[in-house]
């Protein structure tokens, strides 16, 4: 089983990271993919992948809550690294309008230019997007053409998986939530199919039942799978190699 989204490079891991790494190897997590937040978390990102060069592989971009005023020059310092490692998505980037729509159209301007290196590296993207779907889809119409891509930690309805297509066959990541109580995911993963669902943590936020509450780990993805087997009626090894597939696809992973 592949995490396709976790970020155990941050300060949550300091202490006992290379245990949160033998934790996931033991739990038969086979791979990690790191996308990147901002400047200041690129350091860690770099030493995570070093440490673990044939288990993990890292994606980067600006993440939408961290674009502010001067997200120009953050975009600038993110682009000059992008020959660092051969990266294989740009990520994470998008829109979030959950905890503040301030920099709205900043937000927009920094995900049109993130595309757009997507587009020219021929890599696909990691978008988060948190209540903020109209706003990602004015900026696809901005392109003639789109890279591929994951919609991450995907918590919307069947609408707007609907919507989301129009402009591509996109993957979903479909993280601890979908183990939620009040959680509408479980309705919408008939809609997506699991040949178009990754499994993701988003580590260390939204831990799955019965951990939630607590700090996420990667280890958790059999907790993830074991659910999304359930809701969609079939057994968790075709949920694993389904996900491995399509995780292997969209970001070249061998």
């Amino acid at each position: 089983m592949i995490d396709t989204h976790t970020h155990i490079y941050l300060p949550e891991f300091d202490g006992d990271r290379v245990e949160t790494v033998a934790r996931a190897v033991d739990a038969g997590v086979s791979h990690l993919v790191l996308p990147n937040v901002d400047v200041t978390t690129i350091k860690p990102m770099y030493a995570l992948y070093d440490a673990y060069p044939c288990y993990t592989s890292m994606a980067m971009g600006l993440h939408p809550t961290e674009v502010g005023s001067d997200y120009r020059q953050a975009l600038d310092a993110i682009a000059d690294r992008l020959d660092d490692y051969p990266f294989v998505a740009i990520g994470e980037i998008g829109i979030d309008m959950y905890w503040d729509k301030t920099y709205r159209e900043q937000q927009q301007d920094a995900f049109a230019a993130q595309l757009q290196w997507a587009l020219d590296r021929d890599l696909p993207v990691i978008i988060h997007c948190r209540d903020g779907l109209d706003e990602v889809l004015e900026v696809f119409d901005r392109f003639d053409r789109l890279p591929r891509g994951v919609f991450h930690s995907f918590g919307g309805t069947v609408d707007d998986v609907k919507r989301i297509r129009r402009y591509g066959d996109f993957y979903f990541g479909i993280n601890g939530v979908v183990t939620f109580k009040r959680s509408q995911v479980p309705a919408v993963l008939p809609e997506i199919g699991l040949r178009r669902i990754l499994l993701e943590t988003d580590s260390p936020y939204l831990a799955p039942v019965p951990f939630r509450g607590r700090r996420n780990e990667s280890c958790r993805i059999p907790v993830i799978a074991a659910c999304i087997a359930q809701h969609l009626g079939v057994d968790v090894e075709e949920v694993s190699a389904v996900t491995d597939a399509g995780a292997a696809d969209l970001f070249g992973l061998t």
